[in-house]
């Protein structure tokens, strides 16, 4: 419990950093998608279940402070927390070359999600095309800013991730 109190406050601070402060830079054609790092993590490091529960946490920050549909990225953000959390403790998030790659991956994975979402729910308005400099502005940042996020979350490691043994 200790640990999901520990991510929805990450989450609740990257919400507001990236709604309110970022969001609101004129110059960047996208800004970077530090909750999906955040989620990513978490989820590597705690699993499926913590994955999808905070990935729907995550979501409802967002949907709270965005414009987006209610649900719609609790969706999202629950899909790819469940996703993750199947390479729980199988994936080496250590060092920056890794966690570049995850974080370039989880960002085109984002996309594939959101490209499904629109599919079966066609008369929400998705605008988020992979063939768009702002598509592609986020996977840079969001691979250059995986890294270095994974590292500071490493500094909270003991209250963010499971003690497993107290679960059982």
């Amino acid at each position: 419990m200790k640990s999901f109190g520990f991510a929805c406050l990450f989450f609740l601070g990257f919400a507001l950093l990236e709604s309110a402060v970022l969001s609101n830079i004129l110059i960047l054609p996208a800004v970077p998608d530090f909750i999906l790092l955040c989620s990513l993590y978490f989820s590597l490091n705690n699993g499926r279940l913590f994955g999808a529960c905070s990935g729907f946490a995550s979501g409802l920050f967002l949907d709270f402070f965005c414009a987006a549909p209610f649900g719609y990225n609790c969706l999202l953000r629950t899909i790819f927390g469940y996703v993750a959390g199947l390479f729980s403790k199988t994936l080496n998030i250590n060092g920056m070359f890794f966690p570049f790659i995850l974080g370039a991956f989880s960002t085109l994975f984002k996309a594939f999600v959101l490209w499904l979402i629109a599919v079966f729910y066609p008369n929400v308005n998705v605008s988020y095309s992979i063939f768009s400099i702002s598509f592609g502005f986020e996977l840079l940042l969001n691979s250059v800013l995986a890294p270095f996020v994974f590292k500071f979350l490493n500094i909270f490691k003991n209250g963010i991730l499971l003690d497993l043994e107290k679960v059982r």
